[in-house]
């Protein structure tokens, strides 16, 4: 039974429908988004400050090592609770891979819990101390936000693409308080393939999210200003553009490594045991890896260049530069771990927030460790945020966001020289030795992402076997003969039936050429029955292979045709290159019109 709003609703949108255009329907929904999200963003902000504040309030810092071996592991275990009670079997995605998969496999279709499932999972990982960040729920929040409004609304498939990527663009900005950013994360991301009006409706939605978010929640993550950098200094910043895209490609394949190591446990709450614990040892140690991180790169920023040190077991040697550094370092790669122990464990998170810090950490250990050579004197705030851009332009192959997210961080454009220089070469290093980012890895593997470079394998990658799957044959059991279903052979349109057991096991297949040769005398054998008379085909699909392997086989035997059964070798039906072609057609249609 429809609640009245709803029918009000329904009644006004079909009247729309007939009046407004899509496209010009799309702007108004672009303003919807922005607002939603931007509420999103300020609501997930102050509920994860909230949840970390009342755990540390009135504790002194000593005290709260107790907490920290603890914590983080509460907050994993309830994330996971919330999924496996409240969700009811429903999966809660991770992360930024589950919106390009759907956008890739799923029409942009995304789960409406996703809208409040990732703002509550989320503020309680990283408000209990979870190392990671929230801009990758709070982008997936406003992805699920975009989608479900587009798919209420009647629009089709580039239009809901759409108002995902708004939604995640206003997600970013109302987390950042940075509207480029936010729009420039969406189209290098979510929409790598797009004309110039794409940008009118992630402009309203980015924008509309940032005032919004800075109504309702004015403190930003960080916040600092950039002072003027010096000539002298650009062969410096070169050096930490190759440091930090190393570093991105270790952490990319550590990261790799976490998730197969993790995958090989089954049981949730052992994940939970295991990453809490070694998570409560880590923080332990370093309290720097407690929650996002960025209160440390913030005092960094604004010249505490001892407070890593300061609140740890070493903070009586928070005066010695050495100590800072390899401090610094350590705390560097235990980050590393500490957030894909997180991420994997089963809280909810994103690696966004972690490679601000990790390059925050490595700008901050480069300047400061060439400025206690003496031979030097940099920047060390400027440094800092060369870093952070660096490592989100390799880790996440977006240079355009880093430098533009860390250019409004800053209040301007003072950086830009050395960020274009630092975010460039970081991201052409780790894209010269890693060909797909950290976000797209996984789809790549498994045939599920789109790519633009190869249009035939996109396209093919865009189908679903079941959509292709013809079952109009007639089918013939084992036991009968030609003379007793030669009315059916007769009558069929099709060339080719194939032999099916009572139970559904697939035996073969039989051409009509061969049974009208039997049925008019030209051959001997009319009487005999089907098993007798069946032959193997040159191959079988089955039915979770992906379309590029099934034109494979077609392609390597020459066939036009081949049956399609399931993992207990029952029939399904028969895939033809007519249909594939059909629907590559109709898909290159749907492609083009991607993002007019």
């Amino acid at each position: 039974m429809k609640y009245p709003i709803w029918q009000k609703l329904e009644t006004i949108n079909h009247w729309r429908m007939r009046k407004i255009s899509n496209r010009n329907f799309l702007i108004i929904l672009a303003f919807l988004v922005g607002i939603i999200g931007g509420i999103a963003a300020a609501l997930l902000k102050g509920l994860t400050h909230f949840i970390a504040s009342t755990l540390q309030n009135d504790i002194y810092w000593q005290v709260k090592y107790s907490f920290y071996l603890v914590l983080p592991l509460l907050g994993i275990l309830f994330s996971v609770i919330y999924v496996r009670k409240f969700l009811k079997g429903k999966k809660l995605d991770h992360g930024i891979t589950p919106i390009i998969y759907a956008i890739s496999r799923k029409s942009s279709k995304i789960e409406p819990h996703n809208i409040y499932s990732q703002i509550i999972t989320s503020a309680i990982t990283v408000g209990f101390g979870g190392s990671c960040g929230l801009e990758a729920p709070i982008a997936h929040s406003g992805a699920a936000i975009g989608s479900n409004i587009g798919r209420f609304f009647g629009l089709h498939y580039k239009e809901i693409t759409m108002l995902l990527a708004c939604g995640a663009a206003a997600g970013i900005a109302g987390a950042f308080d940075s509207p480029i950013a936010g729009m420039i994360f969406a189209i290098e991301i979510l929409l790598p393939e797009f004309s110039i009006p794409a940008f009118i409706p992630l402009l309203i939605s980015a924008a509309l999210a940032a005032i919004i978010s800075r109504i309702l929640y004015s403190e930003p993550l960080f916040h600092t200003v950039a002072t003027e950098w010096v000539v002298g200094a650009l062969f410096f910043y070169v050096m930490l553009a190759v440091v930090v895209g190393l570093y991105t490609v270790y952490f990319a394949k550590l990261s790799n490594t976490v998730k197969k190591w993790f995958s090989s446990i089954k049981n949730p709450y052992n994940k939970v045991w295991t990453s809490g614990i070694f998570l409560g040892l880590l923080i332990f140690v370093f309290p720097a890896l407690y929650g996002e991180g960025y209160i440390t790169i913030q005092q960094i920023l604004d010249g505490q260049f001892d407070a890593i040190v300061k609140n740890s077991l070493f903070s009586d040697y928070k005066h010695l530069g050495v100590v800072v550094i390899c401090y610094t370092v350590l705390t560097l790669f235990a980050k590393s771990f500490a957030s894909l122990f997180t991420l994997n464990g089963g809280g909810n998170g994103g690696v966004f927030g972690p490679s601000l810090v990790m390059g925050g950490l490595i700008g901050f250990a480069f300047a400061y460790g060439m400025n206690q050579t003496g031979f030097v004197m940099l920047n060390v705030p400027n440094f800092v945020m060369a870093g952070m851009a660096g490592a989100l332009a390799g880790i996440m192959h977006a240079p355009l966001t880093g430098l533009f997210l860390i250019a409004e961080i800053t209040g301007g454009y003072t950086l830009m020289v050395p960020l274009m220089l630092v975010t460039s070469i970081s991201y052409l290093i780790n894209r010269s030795l890693l060909k797909h980012s950290i976000y797209t890895k996984v789809l790549a593997d498994s045939g599920d992402l789109l790519s633009y470079e190869d249009k035939d394998k996109t396209v093919l990658s865009m189908m679903k076997l079941r959509y292709v799957l013809e079952t109009n044959f007639v089918i013939l059991r084992p036991s009968e003969t030609p003379l007793d279903r030669k009315s059916d052979i007769i009558h069929s349109k099709r060339n080719i039936f194939p032999v099916v057991s009572e139970e559904g096991v697939f035996l073969g297949i039989i051409y009509s050429e061969r049974l009208f040769s039997l049925l008019l005398g030209e051959e001997e054998g009319a009487a005999k029955t089907f098993d007798k008379l069946v032959q193997k085909p040159n191959d079988v699909i089955r039915e979770n292979e992906n379309m590029e392997v099934v034109m494979s086989k077609m392609n390597r035997d020459d066939v036009w045709i081949l049956p399609v059964i399931d993992d207990e070798q029952c029939y399904l039906g028969f895939i033809s290159k007519s249909s594939v072609f059909n629907k590559y057609r109709a898909l290159l249609v749907r492609q083009g019109h991607y993002l007019e």
